[in-house]
């Protein structure tokens, strides 16, 4: 019995990809996240919810290291990936970005073609042995996105010449061209339309048989439709993390509950 437990322990700490305990976040004076302790699970779509500035994207943010680039910013506490705190000075920021791929709020592409949009993460990262295996990866990358038939014949053309939902999932496409094993969503369906928001979300929903998905997101229904497990933060608090269903059907924190009824937010 004890053999048992112990193989389905085991087991348990194999599906854990991200480790946060005593996660503190300073901007200058301001303690902007407080005392985040959390197991975010491989192949898993774990949503952060809260109110605006409740500390929920930049949480996501600690996660590969982009608030490194706000000088105010300071992080205490300890993040592993597999184990292995990324905060540690050996880390280095651009290789972890690699790791950890970021969509955000607003599509982004580059000023480049389609082609060159996917093939940047790969190019600079040295994942490509020549032509051939780029295009292989920038083939696999717009599949993996839901995008390669749309654009298959017009790989050339501007990326800004896409419709915002193409967009965004071509930022997806780059995202993932590093093959990552973590991909953060930073509220990315906000600037789309509800149709483009449906394409994402089943996208969303692929994308976690071969990553971690952590999507912050203003929507609840995107939370109950997308996400398997969820997090609620308020005030800098992270104040509840389970199940999306237990979350949202049965609430533990009066805070979570107020939150889900809508009379706090």
């Amino acid at each position: 019995m004890n053999d048992m437990s112990l193989v389905e322990r085991r087991l348990v700490q194999d599906e854990i990809k991200i480790t946060a305990r005593d996660v503190q976040v300073f901007y200058g004076e301001k303690h902007a996240i407080k005392d985040v302790n959390v197991d975010i699970l491989d192949k898993t779509v774990t949503a952060f919810i809260g109110p605006s500035g409740c500390g929920k994207s930049t949480f996501l943010r600690c996660i590969n290291r982009m608030n490194d680039t706000i000088d105010i910013c300071r992080v205490e506490g300890r993040i592993a990936l597999d184990g292995e705190d990324i905060y540690d000075r050996r880390v280095d920021p651009v290789q972890l970005r690699a790791k950890v791929g970021m969509v955000f709020q607003k599509p982004n592409p580059f000023p480049k073609s389609i082609y060159d949009n996917v093939a940047y993460g790969p190019r600079i990262h040295g994942l490509a042995r020549g032509r051939a295996e780029l295009d292989e990866i920038v083939e696999k990358s717009l599949r993996g996105a839901a995008l390669w038939n749309e654009v298959k014949d017009r790989l050339q053309e501007p990326g800004t010449g896409l419709s915002g939902g193409q967009q965004q999932r071509l930022c997806i496409a780059r995202a993932v061209a590093t093959a990552p094993e973590v991909l953060l969503m930073d509220e990315p369906c906000s600037a789309l339309d509800p149709i483009a928001t449906s394409q994402v979300e089943e996208l969303i929903d692929q994308l976690r048989q071969e990553f971690s998905v952590v999507i912050v997101t203003h929507s609840m229904q995107q939370a109950a439709r997308v996400s398997q497990k969820t997090a609620f933060f308020h005030l800098g608090n992270l104040v509840e993390y389970g199940e999306t269903d237990d979350i949202f059907t049965n609430p533990q924190d009066p805070r979570t509950e107020s939150y889900i009824s809508g009379r706090i937010g």
